[in-house]
C-alpha cells in the first residue's frame, strides 16, 4: 500500500519540479544602505551568460530565468552578493558598503597609493572641491585648499595663471615653482587645463614624496589627474554652462574727485596760473570710464562611456572672459579625450590627445596706473563725444598729455596660443605581478602675436604707423618606462617595486619683426613702407633619469618606501651632469595594534621621512662662457663678453625631515599635524662682475637656506544624516626660512630693495627705515644708525638715512577654511583663505602719495587713522605736502611697506539638484542649478588695489617678489550656472 502511494506520488514531485525550474520574467531592485537607487549596478545569472544593469531607478528585468537560479549582485563599492530567485519575480537586493574598496586611493609620483600606506606629506583634493570657482586656469583652484601652499595672484586678467609657492622659498637664484605633472607628464610650466577635465590634484611636498621627480621636485610637485568615465555606469552625457558677471574690485584704494584734490592743492598752494576754483566744473572719473561690468560665459559637453574593456572621456570646452579694464577679452576653446581600451587580458593602450586655443583681443588697453594718475580736471572727450587729442589740446593739464582714449580708436593688439598635447600609453602584462607602464608624449605649442599701431595715433607719429608680428615655436618630448612589480606573501606582506628610465627634451623658437609707415587699417608687414626691429631666439634642453622605488606593507600596520633616482642635464657641464638624490619612510598605524583599545580614536597613524631632491638653474647655459653676438663695428660682425664661464657649477641640492601624525577622532574630526625641515646647500647665484672684467657674471654655488615650518589640517563631520551633513575644514601653515652660509665667505648681498644675509629670511627688505613725521616742522624723518657705535638718530635727509633690515615679504602663516552644508537636495558651500603678516611694499605710493611731488598726477585719498601734517604740533602720519615734494618724502623707505595680512571670501554657492521624480518626467539622470559668488570681499588693511595680487607684471616670478604696483585685481564675479546629465 505504502509503495502505491509513493508511485502515485512521484508524478507530482515530478510536476512540481517542472513547474519550479520553468522560466519566467523576473524583475527587481538594487539599493543601498540608506534606501538609495544604486544606479548601474551588474545583476547577472550565476554561470550563465545573461543577467542586466540596473537603471537610474535602481531597476532591472532579466527574461527566462528559472527558480533555480542565482543572482550574483555588484556594483563598484559595494561586496559581491548572491540571492536565489526562489518562486518570487520580484526582487529588492541591499547591497552594503565594501569598507576594503571604499578605501581612499590617492595619487603619488608615478603612480597611486593607498592613503592608509602613505608615508610622506602631500594633499589629496577631488574635483567637488576644486570647482567652487569660475576659472579658466587650474593652478586657481587651489587657493586657500591645502596646507602650506601659498596662491599669490600675478593679475586679475583674463586668462592670467597665479604662482604657487610650497613651503616657501628653496632656493636665490634658481627656480622656485612647483613641477606641474599631468596624467604622468611632466610640464614645461603651468599647464592650460580645462577644470572641468580635472578629477583630482595631489600636491607633493616633502622630499620623500618629490624625490622620484629627482632635480625637478625641489620646490613641489603638482599632480593633476584628468577625468575617466565611471565604471558601472551607462554612458552619459553632460551639458554645463555658466554666466556670470565680473565687477572691477579697487579695493580700499581710491583716488581723489575734483574737490578732493583742489583741496589737497589748496594745502600747499599750488602756484601754477591754471589753478583756480573754475577746476571744480570739471570731474571725470577715469576709473570708471577706463573700466566696465565684463561678462563671463563657461560652457562644457562631456562624453563618458565604460566597459570592462573600454574606458572613453570626452570633453569639449568654450571660455570667455571680458576684462574688467576695458579693451581685453579671452576666448578659449579646449578639448580632450581619454581612451583606455583592454585588448587583452595583458595589454591596455591608453591614447590620450587635448588641445587649448586662445585668442586675446586687446585694444588699446590703457596701462591701469594711467586710470588712477590722470587729474579729473582733464577732460577726455569733446561736446559731441569724440576723443581729445591732449597733445594738442590747450587746456590739458596732465603732465604725460595723455588721452589714451584717443588712441583707444585705432591701436590695438591680438594674441593666439595654440598648445597640443598627445600621449600613446600602454600597459602589458608580462607575468603575473609584473606589468610595463609606457608613458610617450608630445607636446607643441605656438604663439602668434600682432600688434598694430595707428599712424593717426600718438604713438605711431614718429614712426608713421607700426606693424609688429611675433611667432614662437615650442616642441616638448616625454618617454617614460617602467616595470612594477607588486605581490603580497603569506597575506601579511604586501611588496611594491619600481624601476624606470626617463627621457625629457625641449626646443624653443622664436621670431620677431616690425615694419614702420603704414597706410591706416594695414596688418600685414608687406604694407609697411620700411623694415623695423628685427630679433630671434633659440634655445633647448635635455633632462635623462633613472629611478628606482620600493614599497612594503605588513598587515596594513607598518609601512616603509624608499627611493633613488638618478638625473643628468643639460644645463651643467659634463663633470657635474649628474646628480643622485633619494629618499625614505615609515609609517605606522597605531589604531590597528592589539593594544591600542578606545572608541575616542578611530584612527592613528605615525609617518617620518627623508629625503634629498636638486634643482637646476633658471639659466639654461649657466656652465658655459657666452658673447654677445648682436653687435657690429662700423658695420662689421663682432662679439662681446657676456657671461663668465663655471665648469665646475653644480647640483643645488635640499634635504628634507618630515614628522607627522594623522588620527581621527570620534568619527567625527580628522586632524593631520606635519613638522618639517629642509636644508638647501650648494645655493646656485648668479654673481655680477665689475664692468672692468668685461663680463656681466657668472653662475656659482653660493650658500645655504633653511625652511622650516608646522603645518595643521582639520576636518569635521559635525553632522552626518541622510538629508543633512554639515562639515567644515581649516588648514594652516607656518614656513620660516633662514640663510645660513654665502658665497666666498659674504656675510651680505643687498639685491636690489632686499637683502641676503646670513640669519635673516631670504626675502628680508634693506631699504631706510621710516620714522615718520618731525611734529614741529611737518618734515619726514628716517634713521640714521652709527656704523661704529649703533647708535642711531633722526635724519630729514633720505640720502643720510641708512640703509638697513625692516622685516620680509614672508607671511608669519597661510592657511584656509571651508564650510558644506547640505539639506536634501540643497547644498551651501563656502571657501576662505588667508595669511598673516609679511609685509608688501607698496610701489604705487611713490606716485599716488607724493606730498606734492608729483603736482600733475592724481592722489590717493587717505586711508582711515591717516592724517597730514598742517601746522607745529600736529602728530600726523604724512608730512606737509610741498610743491615739488618734501625732502624726498615719496623716495623708497620703509613708509611704504605695508601690513600684507588678509582674509578673503574666494567663494560661496548655493546649488539645487532637481529631485528624482523631476528628473524622470525630465528624461535626464542628474540636474543641478547654482548660485555663486567669487572673490566677495577681502579684509585687510593693506592700502593697495589687491594684497593677493603681491607683485609687479615685470617681475622673474611675478606675485611673488613682495612689491606692488597698480596691476590688474582679481575680479569680484557674480555666478549662475547650471549643469545636467543625459
Amino acid at each position: 500500500m505504502k509503495n502505491r502511494k509513493l508511485i502515485l506520488l512521484i508524478p507530482l514531485f515530478l510536476f512540481a519540479m517542472v513547474s519550479w525550474s520553468q522560466e519566467k520574467p523576473i524583475t527587481g531592485t538594487v539599493v543601498d544602505g540608506t534606501g538609495q537607487p544604486v544606479v548601474g549596478a551588474n545583476v547577472l545569472v550565476k554561470d550563465q551568460a545573461k543577467g542586466a544593469v540596473t537603471d537610474f531607478d535602481g531597476m532591472f528585468t532579466i527574461d527566462n530565468v528559472t527558480s533555480d537560479d542565482v543572482l550574483v549582485i555588484s556594483s563598484i563599492g559595494f561586496t559581491t552578493q548572491e540571492t536565489p530567485v526562489g518562486n518570487r519575480t520580484n526582487i529588492t537586493v541591499t547591497l552594503q558598503e565594501d569598507v576594503s574598496q571604499l578605501e581612499e586611493v590617492v595619487v603619488v609620483a608615478y603612480g597611486t597609493q593607498k592613503r592608509e600606506t602613505v608615508t610622506s606629506s602631500l594633499v589629496s583634493i577631488d574635483s567637488e572641491k576644486l570647482k567652487d570657482i569660475t576659472t579658466p586656469e587650474v593652478s586657481s583652484m587651489l587657493q586657500g585648499k591645502a596646507a602650506g601652499v601659498q596662491v599669490a595672484a600675478s593679475s586679475g586678467s583674463p586668462g592670467s595663471a597665479p604662482n604657487i609657492l610650497i613651503r616657501g622659498v628653496a632656493s636665490l637664484n634658481g627656480n622656485i615653482t612647483p613641477l606641474w605633472v599631468v596624467d604622468g607628464v611632466i610640464q614645461h610650466g603651468v599647464p592650460i587645463i580645462n577644470p572641468n577635465d580635472v578629477a583630482n590634484i595631489s600636491v607633493l611636498k616633502d622630499a620623500s614624496a618629490t624625490a622620484l621627480y629627482g632635480s625637478r621636485g625641489a620646490n613641489g610637485v603638482v599632480v593633476v589627474t584628468t577625468r575617466r568615465a565611471p565604471l558601472g555606469e551607462k554612458p552619459q552625457i553632460q551639458v554645463s554652462t555658466k554666466l556670470a558677471i565680473n565687477q572691477f574690485n579697487s579695493g580700499q584704494f581710491e583716488v581723489m574727485d575734483s574737490q578732493q584734490l583742489y583741496d589737497y592743492h589748496t594745502q600747499f598752494e599750488n602756484s601754477q596760473p591754471w589753478f583756480d576754483e573754475s577746476l571744480l566744473g570739471r570731474d571725470t572719473d577715469w576709473v570708471k570710464g577706463g573700466t566696465r561690468n565684463a561678462l563671463v560665459r563657461d560652457a562644457n559637453v562631456s562624453f563618458t562611456s565604460a566597459t570592462e574593456s573600454l574606458n572613453l572621456f570626452l570633453n569639449m570646452g568654450y571660455y570667455n572672459e571680458e576684462g574688467t579694464v576695458r579693451g581685453n577679452e579671452l576666448d578659449r576653446y579646449t578639448f580632450r579625450t581619454n581612451l583606455d581600451y583592454k585588448i587583452n587580458k595583458k595589454l591596455t593602450i591608453k591614447p590620450k590627445l587635448a588641445f587649448s586655443f586662445d585668442n586675446r583681443d586687446r585694444i588699446a588697453e590703457a596701462p591701469l596706473y594711467e586710470l588712477y594718475l590722470n587729474l579729473p580736471w582733464d577732460i577726455p572727450f569733446d561736446s559731441e563725444g569724440i576723443p581729445v587729442n591732449a597733445q594738442d589740446s590747450q587746456d590739458w593739464l596732465g603732465r604725460d598729455q595723455r588721452n589714451y582714449f584717443y588712441d583707444q580708436q585705432w591701436n590695438y593688439s591680438s594674441r593666439n596660443d595654440f598648445n597640443f598635447s598627445t600621449n600613446f600609453d600602454f600597459e602589458y602584462q608580462i607575468v603575473p605581478n609584473l606589468v610595463l607602464h609606457s608613458t610617450n608624449n608630445f607636446t607643441l605649442y605656438r604663439r602668434k602675436d600682432l600688434q598694430y599701431t595707428d599712424p593717426r595715433s600718438n604713438s605711431g607719429l614718429a614712426n608713421g604707423g607700426t606693424i609688429r608680428n611675433f611667432a614662437a615655436n615650442r616642441n616638448t618630448r616625454l618617454t617614460t618606462q617602467m616595470l612594477k612589480y607588486s605581490n603580497v606573501f603569506n597575506d601579511n606582506h604586501t611588496v611594491s617595486v619600481l624601476g624606470g628610465y626617463e627621457y625629457n627634451d625641449y626646443e624653443y623658437e622664436d621670431f620677431g619683426a616690425s615694419g614702420n609707415g603704414i597706410i591706416a587699417g594695414g596688418e600685414i608687414l608687406n604694407a609697411a613702407s620700411e623694415t623695423g626691429e628685427v630679433e630671434g631666439r633659440k634655445n633647448e634642453y635635455a633632462l635623462q633619469s633613472f629611478f628606482l622605488a620600493a614599497e612594503y606593507d605588513y598587515q596594513s600596520k607598518y609601512f616603509a618606501k624608499a627611493s633613488i633616482r638618478r638625473d643628468g642635464a643639460s644645463n651643467f657641464g659634463l663633470d657635474n651632469q649628474y646628480g643622485n638624490f633619494f629618499s625614505i619612510g615609515l609609517g605606522w598605524n597605531v589604531h590597528k595594534e592589539d593594544f591600542f583599545n578606545t572608541d575616542v580614536f578611530n584612527q592613528l597613524k605615525l609617518r617620518a621621512s627623508y629625503g634629498s631632491v636638486g634643482n637646476r638653474p633658471s639659466s639654461l647655459y649657466p656652465y658655459q662662457g657666452t658673447y654677445r653676438v648682436n653687435t657690429q663695428y662700423i658695420g662689421t660682425p663682432g662679439a662681446i663678453l657676456d657671461q663668465f664661464g663655471n665648469p665646475d657649477l653644480g647640483w643645488e641640492k635640499s634635504y628634507e625631515t618630515n614628522l607627522a601624525l594623522d588620527t581621527r577622532i570620534l568619527d567625527v574630526v580628522s586632524l593631520t599635524f606635519e613638522y618639517y625641515n629642509k636644508n638647501t646647500s650648494d645655493l646656485l647665484y648668479f654673481v655680477s662682475l665689475p664692468d672692468l672684467t668685461g663680463f656681466q657674471g657668472f653662475w656659482e654655488n653660493v650658500g645655504g637656506l633653511t625652511n622650516k615650518g608646522f603645518e595643521a589640517s582639520v576636518s569635521a563631520d559635525i553632522v552626518s544624516k541622510q538629508d543633512f551633513n554639515f562639515n567644515v575644514g581649516f588648514n594652516i601653515g607656518v614656513n620660516r626660512n633662514e640663510i645660513t652660509e654665502l658665497y666666498d665667505e659674504q656675510e651680505e648681498i643687498p639685491v636690489g630693495s632686499k637683502i641676503f644675509k646670513i640669519g635673516e629670511d631670504a626675502d628680508t627688505w634693506y631699504i631706510r627705515k621710516w620714522l615718520g613725521v618731525d611734529p614741529d616742522n611737518g618734515q619726514p624723518l628716517w634713521e640714521v644708525v652709527d656704523p661704529d657705535t649703533g647708535a642711531k638718530s633722526e635724519t630729514s635727509d633720505w640720502n643720510e638715512a641708512t640703509l638697513q633690515t625692516v622685516g620680509t615679504s614672508t607671511p608669519d602663516f597661510i592657511g584656509g577654511f571651508n564650510t558644506s552644508l547640505r539639506y536634501k537636495n540643497m547644498s551651501l558651500t563656502s571657501n576662505f583663505s588667508f595669511s598673516k603678516g609679511g609685509t608688501l611694499y607698496n610701489a604705487s605710493r611713490e606716485l599716488f602719495d607724493s606730498d606734492g611731488f608729483y603736482s600733475t598726477f592724481n592722489q590717493m585719498v587717505l586711508a582711515d587713522g591717516w592724517s597730514r601734517w598742517q601746522q607745529p604740533g600736529d602728530i600726523a602720519t604724512h608730512p606737509q605736502a610741498i610743491e615739488g615734494g618734501n625732502n624726498n618724502s615719496n623716495k623708497r623707505s620703509s613708509r611704504y611697506l605695508e601690513d600684507a595680512s588678509y582674509l578673503r571670501l574666494n567663494n560661496v554657492t548655493l546649488s539645487y539638484s532637481l529631485p528624482q521624480n523631476i528628473l524622470t518626467k525630465l528624461g535626464v539622470s542628474n540636474a543641478n542649478i547654482y548660485l555663486a559668488g567669487d572673490n566677495l570681499f577681502t579684509i585687510t588693511d593693506f592700502t593697495g588695489v589687491d594684497p593677493v595680487v603681491r607683485g609687479n607684471p615685470d617681475d622673474a616670478i611675478p606675485g611673488l617678489s613682495g612689491s606692488v604696483s597698480l596691476t590688474y585685481p582679481v575680479p569680484r564675479r557674480y555666478v549662475l550656472g547650471l549643469s545636467v546629465t543625459f
